[in-house]
């Protein structure tokens, strides 16, 4: 670092600055839209002073569904203006949400589409991740290689829902695009025919309160799809992501499979750290608030999972955000949904809250460092994505940032929030420490809680993944 007397575009003066090689209190010089400079007395056209603030790099998310098919009738409540929105007012400046195809559409015309309903509405930048349903020819053969070559580098298959999952070989065949195209593979990994004996079986029995969502989708099920996930990457010779981990059987795995060499990453969430099946079990209709796939587990569980971002078995804190409308026939309140948990709408929304609880739970209880909070929430996402340009505040990154206010303590709450949910599962949590200002290469898109300027954000294509 050092004294640079040229003119910036911006600068953030007076924050402690959190990068790669630790913390530290300078400015961050501007021009751009890139960091070009970090350094002490600095001069920009603006001046932004962050005395008493942390400077961190923007957060990446790199686990989020934004206005994705759902079934019929079912319309999740976000569309790309609101969940970057809310994605900017939590301290986020990329997300990565997933393109599905609908029943008729190959992933090629999916993919344009989709990308088409995000031009001109997103407040951070997004980069796409693809859904593979099918293991088709033209898939394999065609969409996922074109895909991959224009910077859509990782794809999600699902060892559950019927009409989304594949069969193992199935697998192996998306698997074997991805090593030699250059790709990632993310999973879902619960074992489908286990929970659909489990769901049969409770709602046989007459249990079908939402509780029995959780019920139904135990440990054993993620722990021994988990275990097949990264056994079936060890024999295709791929690295792999192992998305929404929530307990420590699931997690054990993940680390037996890496000490036999295997390439695993590993992400886990705010609601496996905060809610458990519990929260499921609220009086009449409530528990449906907090059904999702895995589902919260129990104090023993959020244990586990803390040790693992403690020790950093974790790679990456995503959000899941999933987002439903609670008192909607379209949303939670389906028809149907409250004879059976499994007519439910599965998935919460977190997008805005997922940065300042882990903040608040981790850097200012003392559990994890600022440089751990970064690396999590941020830096490794850019760094396994192959999203060159962002994730770190050094010089020749993208200017995204956030100034954080470490002793702000406030309680969330839905009315404070800018997503299309009209909940939240967090209702009432008490947060220390808050994102105050968020800005994309340069660019304030936050400022105090609220959105400002334009719709920036564009789509980013992303380096391929080294085998």
């Amino acid at each position: 670092m050092q004294g640079q007397l040229s003119t910036h575009d911006t600068v953030i003066s007076g924050a402690r600055v959190v990068t790669p090689a630790g913390a530290a209190q300078c400015d961050i010089g501007i021009r751009d839209g890139r960091i070009v400079t970090l350094g002490t007395d600095l001069s920009g056209n603006e001046m932004i002073d962050a005395t008493g603030l942390i400077a961190m790099p923007g957060g990446i998310d790199s686990h989020v569904h934004i206005a994705q098919p759902s079934g019929p009738g079912i319309e999740m409540a976000d569309d790309f203006a609101s969940a970057t929105r809310a994605a900017a007012c939590g301290g986020n400046t990329l997300v990565m949400p997933f393109v599905l195809p609908d029943e008729d559409q190959s992933l090629r015309e999916a993919t344009v589409a989709y990308l088409a309903r995000a031009e001109g509405q997103c407040l951070t930048d997004i980069s796409c991740h693809l859904i593979v349903k099918s293991a088709d020819p033209v898939t394999l053969g065609q969409d996922l290689p074109a895909l991959i070559a224009q910077g859509l580098t990782s794809f999600k298959v699902f060892m559950t829902y019927e009409g989304m999952r594949l069969k193992d070989s199935e697998i192996l065949q998306v698997m074997d695009v991805a090593k030699g195209q250059g790709a990632l593979t993310l999973v879902h990994a619960e074992n489908e025919d286990a929970i659909e004996y489990l769901r049969d079986k409770a709602e046989r029995a007459g249990d079908t309160a939402p509780v029995f969502h959780a019920r139904s989708r135990p440990v054993p099920v993620e722990r021994e799809a988990t275990h097949r996930a990264t056994t079936l990457a060890e024999v295709a010779g791929v690295p792999l992501m192992v998305v929404h981990v929530s307990n420590g059987a699931a997690l054990e795995e993940i680390r037996r499979a890496k000490d036999r060499g295997v390439k695993v990453y590993a992400e886990t969430c705010p609601q496996y750290i905060t809610l458990t099946a519990d929260d499921l079990d609220r009086a009449g209709f409530e528990g449906a608030k907090c059904v999702c796939s895995p589902p919260p587990r129990d104090t023993h569980e959020q244990a586990a999972i803390w040790a693992g971002l403690e020790q950093g078995a974790f790679d990456v804190f995503s959000s899941d955000h999933c987002p439903f409308r609670f008192a909607d026939e379209k949303g939670k309140d389906a028809p149907g949904a409250r004879d059976s948990f499994r007519n439910i709408p599965n998935g919460i929304p977190g997008v805005e809250t997922r940065l300042p609880i882990l903040f608040s739970e981790g850097v200012s209880k003392g559990r994890i460092s600022l440089e751990a909070f970064a690396a999590l929430t941020a830096t490794n996402h850019a760094r396994i994505y192959g999203l060159t340009n962002k994730g770190a505040l050094m010089v020749g990154k993208d200017a995204d940032i956030v100034l954080w206010d470490p002793t702000l303590t406030k309680a969330i709450t839905q009315g404070d929030l800018h997503h299309g949910s009209d909940y939240t599962p967090w209702e009432g949590f008490a947060v220390t420490g808050w994102p105050v200002r968020t800005l994309l290469r340069g660019q304030t898109v936050m400022e105090n809680g609220a959105p400002v300027g334009a719709a920036i954000g564009r789509h980013i294509a992303r380096d391929k993944v080294a085998a």
